[in-house]
């Protein structure tokens, strides 16, 4: 009985508590409709996601008098369904707030619904960039527009240099809405998108077989894949099963499944291995970790039949970080009464009529977006509406069975490798990105090329036209095994070009035209059916054009460029007066002349210096005009310096050498024929109305248009016998004045016709010839680096040897100013003789200095002698001595008179027998006297005073 009482009490309890539960929970409830794909992964993430995060919000919360009700329904993937769910919401619950839809096409119509009932619709996994704030005033966006992520992957596909990519997409609104900004941004780095593959709904496993079939047929092998989690599934399973995962192919997915990627099979992310994706970076922290184990446990709670691998991802992090913004929200705005609502009506009223707007509804949509907080997912801000704002993405590459980080993108800096990497680096010649390396299908590490030559299907269609040139391209089907077969120059080098490729191609000749004619059509045309896909590729002597540039891509030119001229020669006759002047330039006369003048002053002076006689006496024209012709006039017995002979034998030489190739070269002026073009400007033979030719089919004859030239004056010519007739004939009996034509041609013409011919020009520049491909086309660029590779080397010289007679032309050899002697070839010699000239005229006069200073020091010397002796006597020194100075004294004299006859032309020298002062002019006087017995003894000696009138002269006769 005890025990009644406290039953009692404690049931009241439980019932007070229940219904001051139930008045709290009817008094604070905030209706909110959650409308997902249940069956879909991202709808079980999503679902499990916002249930948590009302668990987590108002136990942290105590004081909000609101708290959000959810009202979870299933759209079963179908927008109708979505719609029914979403009126029954606003109709059964007066829900306050749509979370959702998932799907984008669901969503436009319940936000129409939404702008009709003035109730927001928050969506977190609708990303199509179709869906804007302007039509759908109620719609807010709390994820990624698919448009963000478009600058990424353009930059990625840039970094690595591919040039072509596929687009694998969904047939959805979500699948079709980043088109228009994915090839913008594609287009802004000009990589061209050859192909779309549109993946429907409704495909099934044998569908998507065939369309990847499709793309192994293609050259390119990267692959741009914006589909749904499921048909990601679906494609790589099946991309695996039939090869498409190996080395030499790029697959790249958008964030829409990169996001989740962690919560896909195992057996999928193995088969996806060498993928690379873009997601959204999701920052770390300890509340992240905490969230995780709690959501896995609720996931697996929810959905028992799932694996238990799967992990929380970005987009459940958005759906958690929604339910907080809007709870946050709709504590700030209230709960809105019956009271307040009026009811929608309209003319044809259905079951819609029970549906009312709601007068908060405004209140409530600037509470959300105007609410920013740090949340697990990052920085929540709606402030845009069209999404969140993301700079920053995360470049991954799937491994095994997760995936690694390789490189951040940031709308700031690009690509690179780490976060507060400033610059993108490029390295080496493959311009290996500042990234971490990837791993690519078939565990490669090799960067693909992009594009590969298709194993399957048919061989590459080579397109060839036989030229009026065979040397260049011929053509000729055999009519047995019906296969083309072509050879020449063009030829030649394509198929060197072909084997320097890093891969194999195989190709086959498809002839242009009939085979009987080389000109069954222009090249005009011959170059179009690259455009229209009639070939793959026109091999031959096809000049590069402008226009042609318009619908076609070519390669590099393998041979030079120009458009020149063949006319003929003529002789011409040599009546100039001053040809004698020709076999030596200007530079050369001038030279020749200052350097014989400068011998000759050198020859003299040294003479002069050495008392030649020849060159004695006053200065004078005729003692100059000899000096200047020593080496010619004058014999070399005359003269008397070994210096002056050794400048005569070095001038001597040069002027033998010389005089040898001024006979040689005038001789040849003489007696070699000098040709010279009949005509050297195109614009005379337009004037002068002159007839041209050109070669059929030619884009010569349109730019002979252009020049000004009539139709009628233009003469179509087909073989190079042609071309040789009509130049024979000449304008005015039937021909043509000159032969307009490339001058590869006219080389070839030149070979073979080179008497009484040549070539005048390039009159006009033009880029030389090449191989034309598709615009596009990635085998342009191998192709050119081969053909560079060729013509770098020896192997374009073989191949011009082979198909190109190399002849020595006539009209080469004719003579003309240039073949003149120059100061340079000459300078060698010249640079000789000036040297040794300059070198004798130095040594004599350091000579001739030395050999004054030694007279001047002798002579200073005898003075002091003859002064001391001269006073002994005067101070009475015995005779003995006396007689000792008269011998010394007449030593003395004998000295002078030994000097005296010196032939030295100096000054100091020629009046060596003359004392040089008043004071010695005693000791010159004894010297005369004791020796005058012995002077006259000497028959034929002679003392020849120079320069002193008064000096005297000795003969034996005396």
């Amino acid at each position: 009985m005890e025990g009644a009482p406290r039953a009692i009490l404690f049931l009241l309890l439980i019932v007070d508590f229940a219904v001051a539960q139930n008045t709290t929970s009817k008094a604070g409830e905030f209706h909110v409709g959650v409308i997902l794909n249940l069956d879909s992964l991202v709808g079980k993430v999503a679902r499990t996601s916002v249930s948590l995060a009302v668990e987590d919000f108002y136990p942290t919360h105590t004081n909000y008098s609101t708290k959000l009700v959810l009202h979870i329904r299933d759209s079963m993937a179908s927008d109708v369904q979505a719609a029914s769910a979403a009126i029954e919401l606003l109709e059964n619950y007066k829900v306050q707030a749509i979370i959702g839809p998932q799907k984008s096409s669901e969503a436009v119509f319940i936000s129409k619904l939404g702008n009709i009932t003035q109730v927001p619709t928050v969506s977190f996994t609708a990303t199509s960039s179709s869906l804007t704030s302007d039509s759908m005033p109620y719609f807010v966006r709390a994820t990624m527009n698919d448009s963000a992520q478009v600058k990424s992957i353009a930059s990625l596909i840039q970094t690595y240099g591919w040039r072509e990519v596929v687009l694998v997409y969904d047939d959805t609104d979500y699948g079709r809405g980043i088109l228009p900004y994915l090839n913008d941004a594609l287009q802004e780095i000009d990589i061209r998108v050859p192909y779309r593959s549109v993946i429907p709904l409704s495909t099934t496993g044998e569908n998507i077989m065939q369309e990847l079939y499709k793309l192994m047929k293609m050259q390119t092998r990267v692959f741009i894949v914006h589909t749904s989690s499921t048909m990601t599934s679906l494609l790589f399973t099946k991309a695996k099963d039939i090869g498409m995962m190996n080395k030499g192919f790029v697959w790249i997915i958008t964030d829409g499944v990169a996001n989740i990627l962690d919560s896909l099979n195992p057996s999928v992310i193995e088969a996806m291995n060498g993928v690379l994706g873009v997601r959204y970076q999701v920052p770390k922290s300890q509340e992240l970790d905490n969230l995780s184990i709690r959501w896995s446990r609720m996931y697996q709670r929810d959905n028992p039949d799932e694996s238990p691998f799967n992990k929380l991802s970005i987009v459940g992090l958005w759906g958690y970080d929604v339910v907080w913004a809007l709870a946050q929200a709709a504590e700030k705005v209230g709960i809105s009464s019956i009271r307040n609502k009026r009811t929608w009506t309209s003319k044809n009223a259905t079951c819609l009529q029970s549906m009312v707007i709601s007068t908060n509804g405004h209140e409530l949509l600037t509470a959300i977006v105007q609410n920013k907080f740090r949340g697990l997912s990052g920085d929540f801000d709606l402030t845009d509406r069209q999404q969140l704002k993301v700079s920053m993405f995360q470049i991954i590459n799937v491994v095994g069975r997760g995936w690694r980080q390789i490189g951040f993108w940031t709308l700031e800096r690009g690509l690179s490798r780490q976060l507060n990497q400033n610059v993108l680096k490029i390295t080496g010649s493959a311009s290996m990105p500042d990234l971490n390396p990837v791993i690519w299908p078939g565990e490669s590490t090799d960067i693909p090329r992009g594009w590969e030559i298709p194993r399957t299907g048919k061989k590459l269609r080579v397109g060839v036209l036989t030229s009026g040139y065979p040397e260049f391209i011929n053509a000729l089907r055999d009519p047995v095994t019906n296969t083309t077969r072509a050879s020449g120059l063009s030829i030649d080098i394509f198929e060197e070009a072909v084997k320097r490729l890093p891969f194999a191609l195989t190709y086959d000749y498809v002839p242009f035209g009939t085979t009987d004619t080389a000109n069954s059509g222009s090249y005009n045309d011959f170059v179009y059916q690259v455009y229209l896909q009639k070939t793959d590729i026109a091999v031959g002597d096809i000049t590069v054009r402008y226009n042609r540039t318009l619908y076609v891509d070519f390669t590099i030119p393998y041979t030079e460029s120009g458009v020149g001229m063949i006319v003929p020669v003529r002789e011409d006759m040599i009546e100039n007066m001053w040809i004698f002047l020709k076999p030596l330039s200007t530079g050369m006369w001038f030279g020749s002349i200052i350097l014989f003048i400068y011998t000759g002053l050198v020859v003299w002076l040294l003479e002069y210096l050495n008392g030649n006689e020849h060159v004695h006496g006053p200065f004078s024209l005729k003692q100059l005009g000899i000096t200047m012709f020593f080496s010619i006039l004058e014999e070399k017995e005359k003269l008397e310096r070994f210096l002056s002979r050794i400048v005569l034998l070095v001038w001597m030489f040069v002027l033998l050498v010389l005089t040898s190739s001024y006979t040689a070269s005038f001789a040849s002026m003489l007696t070699v024929q000098k040709l010279s073009p009949t005509v050297t400007d195109v614009h005379e033979l337009q004037k002068k109305g002159e007839y041209v030719g050109f070669h059929r089919g030619s884009y010569i004859e349109g730019l002979l248009v252009d020049i000004g030239f009539e139709r009628s004056k233009i003469r179509p010519y087909d073989t190079p016998d042609d071309f040789y007739g009509a130049l024979s004939k000449g304008s005015k009996n039937g021909g043509i004045a000159a032969l307009v034509h490339e001058v590869p041609y006219i080389k070839l013409f030149l070979a073979n016709y080179s008497k009484g011919y040549t070539m005048v020009g390039p009159i006009y520049k033009s880029a030389g010839f090449a191989f034309a491909l598709p615009k596009q086309s990635p085998l342009r660029a191998e192709l050119s680096r081969a053909i560079l590779n060729i013509t770098g080397g020896d192997s374009i010289i073989d191949i011009e040897k082979k198909w190109i007679n190399q002849k020595n032309h006539q009209n080469e050899d004719k003579i003309d100013g240039s073949g003149a002697i120059t100061l340079g070839s000459f300078g060698g010699l010249f640079l000789l003789t000036g040297i040794v000239t300059t070198c004798s005229l130095s040594v004599a006069m350091l000579l001739n200095r030395h050999k004054r200073h030694q007279q001047n020091k002798r002579g200073k010397g005898n003075d002091q002698n003859e002064c001391a002796h001269g006073q002994q006597g005067e101070n009475g020194v015995s005779l003995g001595e006396q007689a000792d100075q008269n011998s010394d004294e007449e030593e003395k004299c004998n000295d002078i008179e030994n000097q005296a006859t010196l032939p030295v032309p100096q000054n100091s020298n020629t009046n060596s027998d003359q004392l040089p002062d008043s004071e010695n002019n005693n000791i010159g006087c004894r010297c005369t006297e004791n020796n005058r017995a012995t002077s006259l003894t000497h028959v034929g000696s002679q003392i020849i005073h120079r320069g002193d009138k008064s000096g005297l002269s000795l003969s034996g006769s005396s």
